[in-house]
């Protein structure tokens, strides 16, 4: 047994114990918010059980054996790995029908071999007790080691009674795709004990004849204890000379010490219920995950080709994880009414329409309606239906009543906003009555605008507004992201605000690249608001109409500034040149035609100069270095 991370808990709030199990609960459901290589997980049963007490005489057992209730002849698939000299699992003679049973249900479960996972299991709570029987009497009866580990620490000062448990068996399902080694769901028995603050987590493998059993490598605790009004969170391994990783499923020891054990550490104390939603229960998240993928393959080159200016990776993947939920939605709504026609669809505020794209593609009939055209339309083709916003399709008036409509729709956008409806320094008059619905006067018997606001006083109008700085989308959209800016105002901001981080307290401590030995200075950092109170007004003013203001100015000049965690300091670039290089082509593509395309900023105002040599550095070190830019031809996308 091996402790791979321990941390203290403060516990202002008085949250625990309640709190470690919440966050435990996360990581048993929800294994995906801090995992993400798992698609999610699958709850098959679970039980309330007692822990086995261990026998008089145990016998002999290797250490490769597993828990279970079969036979184990022949070497488990998945992740169970046994030394040179290990012995081999014995073959248990005489096994009872019920324990044969749960292990053929269990193993059932998984599919025929090549075929794992597919199908939702049936795995009832009565095989989870024959599954549970059997592990116990094996615990019992050879592993005293593991049964301790399982027990706990405070088991030797218990009762002689069994303690309660709650087993609970689930299925982690990992994301499937090119770099995923191992992409067959796996089993876990997740042992909660309450009174003694653990919980266990024994994985279950299979071997090739079909038979279940628990393996005794890579299991891990999760346990809370307490010293001196002070509480602890420590993950243990049971075995960590045999612990196997795959980098999916079973992750690094380190990173269960590190990255697990500070998120479960931060959920215990949460004082607000926990965020995270399964936004996969109403469908099989087996079925999702290889829809996911399969549409991920399928419109990944959308990336290569995308002539939006917002972030390609993001919205491919976000719209093609929309549509296979959708899809798989759809497909068993079709089953449960016996459809064979595939549903149709109206997307509204379809953006950039790749979810009507994909959604279209794969069958189903529909369009997308947004308040305005995007470039990438165009790539869809003529089977993607996207519309000129959409407001109706014909009027409930004669076309010469035009104008006086138009006149009871301004009117009731003003009397909404609390705008007054007449002319300033007169007493404000409601608008005019509006028919109701089924009257009789009004054409074709359609209901026109609410009559409320015609009878209503002062104070049902006031109780009935919409916000006061309400403004109706602009016909044109107006850029707001400060790029429109006037040049020589940015200038003189960015150099305002590098000079405040210059005079501030040094930061790096590096050579500068012209071979002196004086340091190079990155100055010091400050937060957005302090940068802010050294601007003037009219500067800040002038920022506030922009969308993101000052710090969106500060992000847009990204090779002078770095902003984090609402603080700015000046970039260093040789951090920038250890960093990877980035993995889609697109970006290495954009990366090289845009090298030496504009001066270094550095090299003309910082008072040390750039901190890379000319060579390394992607500006231009004086005009004699400029480069033309280059407009990339953009490929046909393939259709």
């Amino acid at each position: 047994m091996a402790e791979v991370g321990r941390a203290a808990v403060r516990d202002p709030d008085a949250l625990l114990p309640g709190g470690f199990w919440a966050a435990v609960a996360v990581w048993l459901e929800r294994p995906q918010v801090a995992n993400k290589r798992l698609c999610g997980v699958r709850l098959e049963a679970r039980r309330s059980v007692a822990l086995p007490r261990a026998a008089a005489g145990p016998r002999p057992h290797s250490p490769g054996e597993g828990l279970g209730p079969g036979p184990t002849t022949g070497r488990a698939r998945g992740t169970a790995i046994r030394g040179p000299g290990e012995s081999q699992p014995r073959h248990r003679q005489g096994e009872n029908r019920r324990e044969a049973g749960a292990a053929a249900r269990l193993a059932g479960c998984f599919g025929p071999a090549g075929e794992a996972g597919v199908g939702e299991s049936d795995f009832s709570a009565s095989d989870l007790d024959s599954l549970w029987d059997a592990c116990s009497q094996r615990l019992a009866g050879g592993h005293p080691e593991l049964l301790a580990f399982l027990s706990g620490p405070g088991a030797g000062s218990q009762p002689a009674a069994p303690s309660s448990l709650a087993v609970v068996l689930r299925t982690l399902i990992p994301k499937t795709g090119p770099r995923c080694q191992l992409a067959v769901p796996r089993r876990e028995l997740v042992v909660q004990d309450v009174l003694n603050g653990t919980v266990t987590f024994l994985p279950l493998e299979e071997d090739d004849g079909g038979n279940v059993k628990v393996e005794t490598s890579n299991v891990y605790q999760i346990r809370l204890s307490q010293s001196q009004e002070e509480w602890f969170i420590s993950i243990l391994i049971f075995c960590p000379e045999r612990w196997y990783s795959d980098g999916i499923i079973y992750p690094q020891p380190a990173w269960l010490g590190e990255e697990l054990l500070a998120r479960l550490a931060r959920w215990s104390v949460e004082s607000k219920k926990s965020g995270f939603k399964s936004t996969l229960s109403l469908i099989s998240i087996i079925k999702y995950s290889k829809t996911y993928q399969m549409l991920k393959e399928k419109y990944k080159d959308m990336v290569k080709v995308w002539p939006e200016v917002t972030d390609p990776e993001k919205f491919v993947y976000e719209d093609v994880a929309i549509g296979a939920y959708l899809l798989i939605l759809w497909e068993e709504e079709r089953a449960e009414r016996g459809l064979t026609a595939k549903q149709s669809f109206v997307d509204l505020g379809c953006g950039n329409g790749l979810l009507v794209h994909i959604l279209s593609t794969e069958g189903h009939p529909g369009r997308g309606i947004d308040v305005r055209r995007r470039k990438i339309w165009d790539m869809y083709g003529p089977q993607t239906c996207l519309e000129v916003c959409l407001i109706g399709k014909s009027r409930t008036y004669p076309p010469a009543g035009e104008v006086s409509m138009d006149e009871q729709r301004t009117q009731y956008i003003n009397s909404r906003r609390g705008r007054p409806v007449s002319p300033p320094g007169e007493e404000s008059v409601p608008p005019p009555p509006r028919a109701t619905v089924g009257h009789t006067g009004h054409p074709d018997g359609h209901q026109a605008l609410d009559t409320r606001f015609a009878t209503g006083g002062a104070e049902i109008r006031a109780n009935q507004l919409w916000l006061s700085g309400f403004q109706p989308r602009e016909k044109a959209e107006r850029v707001r992201n400060c790029a429109t800016l006037p040049r020589d105002f940015i200038d003189q901001v960015v150099l305002q605000v590098a000079h405040l981080l210059l005079d501030g307290e040094q930061l790096n401590t590096g050579s500068a690249s012209s071979g002196s030995s004086k340091a190079w200075n990155q100055g010091g950092s400050l937060s957005l608001a302090e940068v802010a109170h050294e601007l003037a007004g009219e500067t800040l003013q002038r920022l506030k109409r922009e969308c993101g203001g000052l710090q969106t100015l500060l992000r847009n000049n990204h090779q002078v500034f770095e902003v984090v965690n609402g603080r700015v300091q000046i970039r260093d670039w040789r951090e920038e040149t250890l960093q990877k290089q980035p993995h889609s082509e697109a970006k290495r593509r954009l990366c090289s035609e845009a090298f030496k395309t504009r001066v270094c900023w550095f090299y003309s105002h910082h008072p040390d100069g750039c901190v890379l040599p000319s060579d390394s550095c992607p500006f231009a070190h004086g005009p004699a270095e400029l480069r033309p830019p280059r407009t990339p031809k953009r490929k046909k996308p393939v259709l």
